[in-house]
């Protein structure tokens, strides 16, 4: 029987299966027959089908609501396709080497300053540690009063306010002195940590008001402007996308909430009617006459947009409501600003400075309007209500967070670059070598040590001036409805602003002051451009490359076997950190200079300051036939300089013409953009060319001296160079500190831009683009003590030509902005030689005063026999500070 051949181990591993019974056991323990054995060998044959791979979900921006309660923020990320997820999802943690997935939180309550420390550098918060100084009504009162002390100018848009129980004597007298001239104010009071309307009270008696709460007491606004006979306030979005550095912006809508009951003066009767003297939504939405307008332009709820149609019609001036309003947000959160920072960094301890920040706030300031138009502000709310219940508050709101959500420039690939950086900074301090004793080092290590770390602080601040470039550029094509208002674009008032900020910094942090007020003027005062630092690099590349720091050799020129002819001797350390201080100084002209004197306008001056300049009509326009002027004046090797970009000027050239043949087919009602740019730039190369013919105008003017005698001295000087030339290098690299070094070279670069004002019509050069590149040739003219000049006298020295600063810059330079360069090179070395004559005719008439009197009297020469005699005479040994006290003496009254 069959039954024989079953065991106990079939039977237990076919019963195993589900649902198995015991004839089906059976029936599966039978052996099986031939064919069936065949037919289960095949099947056991055939291979099992490969298992399918699980495709990974991929995850995009997430952000993290469940700290909100307000729907429209939800909307909007999901409109911008973030990936909503709470805090206690466990989808939120994808990948393995970071903790959280969220990019961005959203909360309406505080958050602690642990949360803000934990946070990743690629995520967003929507809130800042230590704006509470500025959201709470009694912090915000009592850091005002203290800037006040200092600024009471500056800081006059907040109400008259008392802080109680501690103020209530200070009150009790001011309502005293009020009673005494007759005077009567309305108080309102509010609670220290109120919200939303809630506690607020209006007193016409002072005395009537409990001394023993925490209350904010503020003068009453009691004759505000008024809206169809009713009482209304702003409510002005502000955001803050970062405190290190202040980055300001404001939403050009907002809110106008205005009160339920039309406004009459306060008087006892009616101090209790709340419906009248608050603007509070959530007060008057319980008034019966409160009304939901079907659009902007009615109901008890407005836009800003609507105000503003609004005034202007009744002959209101919106423009200087608005400056007002956008110069009180900024000098607000320049209050703040100290305990911003402090705070932040507190949380945020090894983030390096100008990095992206971490947190953001959207603020919702109160302010109330008066009758003249002056702006009073009330409190700023730190979560502002993102309600819905109207259609004018989500048009408005939705629009204030999609904006919001695009200026943080939330990217998916910031988690990787994070972690590629902290592993970069990982190895960094890994890698670091031990600093070796500075006792143990050479002269020659320590200068070389010095130089690295110039170039490393270069290299940073150059970063820094990248990053800051292209956040700029990304806000102004992302700001949507925003304007930034700090930094502002306006000159004169960034440097108002930064004034103030190095105040208050001074009233907060007295002991801190003086650093944090150096860093203040170096990250929002910061004038060096990354061309500027570019040079600078290349520079300190250059001096290492050329072994000037161990160079033994000593000071003053070196035999005339060829140019240049002299190095200056390697620097010491106090040397060396004052040249780098004035590197990093921005060129001014200085007080007194001379100015543009011109022959058509009047006639040369025989008494002047050596090394002013003057008009010559002799001279050709042609920029190419100064270049053969003078023997050895070492412009005619410049002239033979291929110029990179004639090619350039010359499609351009042609291009032009093609535009001129066709504008009659251009008449048209909207022109086309590529025609204004080429408008635009025909009309910048009319100017410069104009630029030029006035430079090759220019001339240098000798003090005493007819204009025939100035050019023949110069031309005396390159006859004689061989005897001058060693005397000239000790005068410009030796005795001539860097200050004076560069008021000779002011000289010229005054009068330039006295001449670039008058033919650009514009007050403020420094942001031209030609005087920029002048900048950057006077810059390199200084360069290495002076080097940078006197490399121009020679007619073989290319690596350290002005010219080389052209030739690593991106930036293309025409045919006519070369030229004016190349004349501003030959006027200051014209300067030189008339400014080096000057003090040795000055040395040597005091000298033929002092032996003889028949010399001083003696007045038969020459003009010629003076300018020769005074040429040859040698350099005598007088002293710098008496010889330039001759040449300069009101800017020398220090140098010694």
């Amino acid at each position: 029987m069959w039954y024989s051949d079953v065991t106990l181990t079939s039977l237990t591993q076919y019963a195993r299966r589900p649902g198995a019974t015991q004839s089906s056991l059976l029936q599966s323990a039978r052996p099986a027959a031939p064919e069936e054995k065949r037919n289960v060998e095949s099947e056991e044959k055939k291979p099992l089908p490969a298992p399918k791979k699980k495709r990974k979900k991929k995850h995009g921006i997430t952000a993290n609501l469940s700290g909100t309660r307000y729907e429209v923020i939800r909307l909007v990320c999901e409109k911008c396709k973030f990936d909503i997820c709470k805090e206690d999802d466990p989808n939120s943690y994808v990948p393995s080497y970071f903790e959280d997935n969220t990019y961005l939180i959203w909360s309406d309550s505080f958050v602690s300053a642990d949360r803000i420390t934990e946070l990743k550098p690629f995520q967003r918060i929507n809130h800042f540690p230590g704006m509470v100084e500025v959201t709470r009504k009694d912090c915000l009162a009592r850091n005002m009063m203290k800037i006040q002390r200092h600024h009471a100018d500056e800081f006059n848009f907040v109400p008259k306010t008392w802080i109680l129980p501690a103020d209530f004597s200070l009150l009790q007298n001011y309502a005293k002195d009020l009673k005494a001239k007759k005077k009567y104010k309305t108080f309102i009071v509010k609670p220290a940590n109120g919200a939303q309307g809630h506690g607020i009270q209006l007193f016409r008696n002072a005395e009537k008001i409990p001394p023993t709460e925490h209350f904010i007491v503020q003068e009453y606004i009691d004759k505000p402007l008024l809206l169809e006979g009713y009482k209304f306030d702003l409510r002005i979005y502000v955001l803050v996308t970062s405190c290190d550095p202040l980055r300001i912006f404001i939403f050009n809508d907002g809110l106008v909430r205005m009160s339920t009951d039309k406004y009459v003066n306060p008087a006892d009767p009616n101090l209790s009617n709340l419906y009248m003297h608050l603007t509070n939504y959530s007060v008057n939405k319980h008034n019966e006459f409160y009304q939901k307008g079907d659009s902007v332009e009615t109901g008890s709820k407005r836009s800003i947009r609507f105000l503003n149609e609004y005034l202007r019609k009744n002959d209101f001036d919106t423009v200087l409501l608005w400056r007002r309003i956008y110069d009180m947000v900024v000098k607000t959160l320049l209050v703040a600003q100290p305990h911003l920072l402090h705070a932040y960094r507190m949380c945020r301890p090894g983030a390096p400075a100008g990095s992206d920040s971490v947190c953001f706030e959207v603020l919702g300031f109160d302010v109330l309007i008066d009758r003249k138009l002056n702006p009073w502000l009330l409190e700023i709310n730190r979560s502002p209500s993102f309600g819905t219940d109207e259609k004018i508050d989500f048009d408005i709101k939705s629009a204030l967070i999609e904006d919001t959500v695009r200026l943080l420039n939330i990217k998916l690939s910031d988690k990787r670059r994070n972690y590629f950086a902290q592993k970069a900074e990982a190895q960094k301090r890994l890698f670091r070598t031990t600093k070796r004793n500075e006792a143990d080092m050479t002269e020659i290590e320590k200068k070389k040590q010095s130089i690295e770390k110039r170039k490393e602080e270069l290299r940073e601040q150059l970063a820094r001036v990248r990053k800051a470039t292209a956040r700029e550029d990304f806000e102004n094509r992302n700001a949507g409805r925003f304007r930034r208002i700090f930094p502002s674009e306006d000159k004169l008032k960034q440097q108002k602003y930064v004034n103030i900020m190095s105040s208050i910094f001074g009233i907060v942090m007295s002991g801190r002051a003086p650093a944090m007020q150096k860093e203040i003027q170096k990250v929002y005062n910061n004038q060096f451009r990354e061309e500027d630092i570019l040079d600078l690099i290349a520079e300190c590349e250059a001096d290492e490359k050329d072994g000037k720091l161990g160079s033994k050799a000593a000071r003053g020129p070196k035999p005339l076997s060829s140019m240049p002819i002299s190095l200056p001797s390697p620097p010491t350390e106090d040397e060396f950190d004052e040249e780098e201080e004035e590197e990093d100084a921005e060129y001014t002209s200085p007080p007194g200079s001379p100015g543009l004197n011109r022959r058509e306008s009047r006639p040369p001056s025989t008494k002047s300051r050596p090394g002013s300049l003057r008009p010559d009509s002799r001279v050709s326009n042609d920029a190419s036939s100064l270049c053969n002027s003078r023997p050895n004046s070492g412009v005619s090797s410049m002239r033979s300089r291929p110029t990179s970009n004639m090619s350039a000027v010359n499609s351009r050239s042609k291009s032009l013409s093609r535009l001129h043949g066709k504008q009659s087919i251009m008449q048209r009602s909207l022109i086309d953009d590529n025609f204004l740019i080429t408008v635009v730039k025909e009309r910048e190369d009319e100017l410069t060319k104009k630029t030029l013919q006035a430079l090759n105008d220019m001339r240098i003017k000798f003090p005493g001296k007819t204009d025939q005698e100035a050019e023949l001295i110069l031309d005396t000087l390159h006859e004689n160079w061989k005897f001058h030339k060693p005397r000239i290098a000790s005068y410009w690299l030796v005795k001539l500190d860097s200050i004076k070094r560069r008021k000779v070279i002011d000289i010229v670069r005054s009068n330039v831009r006295a001449v670039l004002q008058r033919i650009w019509r514009i007050s403020d050069v420094d942001n031209l683009r030609l005087y920029r590149i002048f900048t950057r040739v006077f810059n390199r003219l200084l360069w290495s003590h002076g080097q940078g000049l006197w490399n121009c006298f020679s007619t073989t020295s290319q690596n350290g030509s002005w010219e080389t600063i052209f030739s690593k810059s991106s930036e293309n330079i025409c045919e006519n902005e070369f030229n004016c360069c190349r004349r501003i090179v030959q006027l200051c070395r014209d300067c030189l030689l008339i400014v080096y004559q000057f003090a040795a005719e000055a040395k040597s008439s005091s000298q033929q005063n002092s032996e003889t009197t028949e010399l001083s009297s003696a007045g038969t020469l020459s003009s010629r026999d003076k300018a020769s005699s005074a040429l040859m005479a040698p350099h005598n040994t007088q002293t710098l500070s008496q010889r330039y006290s001759k040449l300069y003496p009101r800017a020398d009254t220090t140098a010694t």
